[in-house]
């Protein structure tokens, strides 16, 4: 029995044009499954479709925005047409608004309203709930599905700056559980993997000096990590195959997998 092949699969992972929705799209892809694209940015779309291809993967880019229901059921339309019914919902979409990075300069007290819920639509409406409720139902009437959603280990233990992304990620886990729940009994498993710090375009000027050297928050962050490096975004795939995979993880749902060098573990 071969525990980890996907052959057959059709995975759709919203925020694959990113680093980290990328690699484990690109992970899926490798396992088996023909794999949905999904995204905003059409030419970083088309480039990780490319990458999929050039490692003997199957995979289509389809443009739509998380936060808009309407193209969230143009998408798996889309995607039923031309890849099959999905089985695997990866949501990967998500960030911090730099205008709600608590600083000095701009304390807590003054974040504005509109910036904090905005963060929280696309980290917690677009990132985890419309996407749910649009692909959710449909792996609910067919009896089988995984979906899994990318938390953070600020969901667990809040960051000093980025409040409302601590927040919305904490939902996320909270959601997570809820469907978990609900969906379990209809062969419907949804799971958390929850990513330590992986270096990305909306946190990298956070992490480096203009001249490429590590910031403090940096040096603090490898200093709260037992392994004391950030993470490759390729060292998520196993997590998020194991999910996937229906006969490795048949048995488990409600749960967050840390991929994050041990930082969660770490105390004094």
């Amino acid at each position: 029995m071969k525990l980890f092949d996907l052959s057959g699969e059709v995975a759709v992972v919203i925020g694959a044009t990113g680093a980290l929705g990328g690699a484990i799209a690109e992970g899926l892809a490798e396992a088996g499954a023909k794999v949905a694209i999904v995204g905003r940015n059409t030419d970083r779309g088309q480039a990780r479709v490319k990458a999929v291809e050039a490692r003997g993967g199957s995979a289509a880019f389809f443009s739509a925005d998380a936060l808009s229901r309407c193209s969230l059921i143009e998408v798996h339309e889309q995607v039923e047409a031309r890849l099959g019914a999905p089985s695997i919902l990866v949501n990967a979409a998500g960030g911090n608004d730099p205008k709600v990075t608590v600083t000095a300069e701009h304390p807590f007290e003054k974040i504005p309203l509109e910036a904090w819920q905005a963060n929280f639509d696309l980290n917690l409406v677009g990132g985890v709930l419309l996407p749910c409720q649009e692909f959710g139902p449909a792996m609910c009437r067919r009896g089988r599905g995984s979906i899994i959603n990318i938390a953070s280990v600020s969901a667990h233990l809040p960051l000093s700056r980025v409040v409302s992304y601590s927040a919305a990620k904490a939902a996320v886990l909270n959601l997570s559980q809820f469907l978990a729940r609900e969906w379990a009994s209809q062969g419907v498993r949804v799971n958390t993997i929850t990513p330590g710090f992986f270096p990305a375009e909306q946190n990298r000027k956070l992490l480096f000096k203009e001249d490429g050297s590590p910031s403090e928050r940096t040096k603090a962050i490898w200093g709260h990590t037992p392994m004391n490096r950030f993470g490759e975004p390729q060292e998520l795939t196993g997590a998020a195959v194991f999910l996937a995979a229906h006969k490795a993880s048949s048995f488990v749902t409600g749960t967050d997998i840390r991929v994050d060098g041990g930082y969660l573990s770490q105390t004094i």
